[in-house]
């Protein structure tokens, strides 16, 4: 089955007679290959599904993560969460820093996984990788493939305010996330959804979607349930930047403020500039925020640029560039804690508060520029 799934052009071939004969009854060795928090969670639901005899018995043989990396203040050399979880559960780990390692490469043949699994490992996986497990590779991607193939699925669909997300369980072929899909559902959107709690909730009902497929993995019956994708429908999701973080208000509508302060809520936040009684405009950081009705009751919109306290004293009312109105429920000051909107507007005793515009001399944020993502949060393939 490996040589079937891997390869790049997505064409399906009959699968070999020996994929289509049920195995014996020993379980099967499944290689697991992830780095940050989320991908924790899908080998923890696979540990526990290994040990209760779920999805037709099989065996988490090793584990694969990015080596350590350096993060926080103090730079830290610091494990990932799925170093840190196999390392408890005792389960050999492997760290390359490519997976195009000739030591690495060679320790995973003698390994003789019947498949891997990966959830957001975060490096290419070259042909000679995927050659090795006898039933291919699968990835749990958080999209509705084709759409959002890349670094940043989920936070590339919530800025662009799409009413749907969802999770595709696919095999992996040489072409980023292009391979046949063998499971996939839907997530509807109410809009308020932020990134960090989406993801994990996308990843555990694909781990889930990726159990209840392995038998007809095993059994070779999952040929006839896989569906090509479609190249013409796919859509790229760019790798995050720390300039993505920036909210230039004038040249945004709420909608627009409002998608990307939920996208990058994990990282890389979002920021805009807040100037108190006239003085230098600060970074402020948004943490939550949701559109406003400027026809409300009693509640009209602030003037100009200002900042104002909705009626109820629930939300910061500012009008954007365009006119829409955007209400922040809570924000972050330089080196402070985070606060909600009352508690930011009784801080500001009185004084004025406004938005202010990039200075003229601000370089304008590229559409998608490189990342710099912390450890673990590089990637989501």
């Amino acid at each position: 089955c490996a040589a079937r799934f891997a390869r790049p052009r997505g064409v399906l071939s009959p699968l070999p007679a020996r994929c289509l004969v049920t195995m014996s009854a020993a379980k099967r060795r499944v290689v697991f290959l992830g780095t940050p928090a989320v991908a924790a969670r899908s080998l923890e639901l696979l540990l526990d599904a290994s040990a209760q005899g779920g999805g037709g018995g099989f065996e988490v043989a090793a584990v694969v993560s990015q080596p350590p990396a350096r993060s926080g203040r103090k730079m830290k050399l610091t494990a990932s969460p799925v170093q840190t979880l196999a390392e408890a559960r005792g389960i050999e780990l492997l760290t390359p820093a490519s997976a195009k390692e000739e030591a690495f490469l060679a320790r995973l043949d003698e390994l003789q996984p019947d498949l891997c699994i990966t959830a957001a490992y975060g490096c290419f996986l070259p042909q000679r990788f995927l050659d090795i497990p006898r039933f291919g590779t699968l990835n749990v991607h958080p999209s509705l493939l084709p759409l959002y193939r890349g670094a940043a699925p989920l936070q590339r669909c919530l800025e662009a305010g799409d009413a749907v997300a969802g999770v595709s369980v696919a095999f992996t072929v040489l072409k980023m996330d292009a391979g046949p899909l063998l499971r996939q559902e839907e997530r509807p959107l109410v809009g308020d959804e932020q990134e960090p709690p989406l993801l994990l909730e996308l990843f555990e009902r694909g781990t889930e979607l990726l159990l209840d497929a392995l038998l007809s993995v095993w059994d070779g019956s999952c040929a006839g349930q896989l569906a090509p994708q479609e190249d013409a429908r796919a859509t790229k999701a760019a790798k995050l930047s720390t300039a993505d973080a920036e909210l230039r208000l004038e040249q945004l509508s709420a909608s627009e403020a409002h998608n990307k302060v939920r996208a990058f809520a994990g990282w890389p936040g979002t920021w805009t500039r807040l100037s108190i009684c006239g003085a230098e405009p600060i970074r402020v950081k948004l943490l939550q925020t949701r559109l406003g009705l400027p026809e409300a009751a009693g509640d009209p919109p602030p003037a100009g640029r200002q900042v104002a306290l909705a009626a109820g004293g629930g939300a910061l009312r500012l009008v954007c560039g365009d006119g829409s109105l955007l209400e922040v429920l809570r924000l972050t000051l330089p080196g402070k804690k985070p606060v909600d909107a009352r508690a930011f507007w009784n801080g500001l005793n009185g004084r004025r508060a406004e938005w202010a515009s990039a200075p003229p001399d601000a370089a304008a944020a590229p559409e998608h520029a490189a990342a710099s993502a912390p450890p673990g949060r590089s990637r989501q393939r």
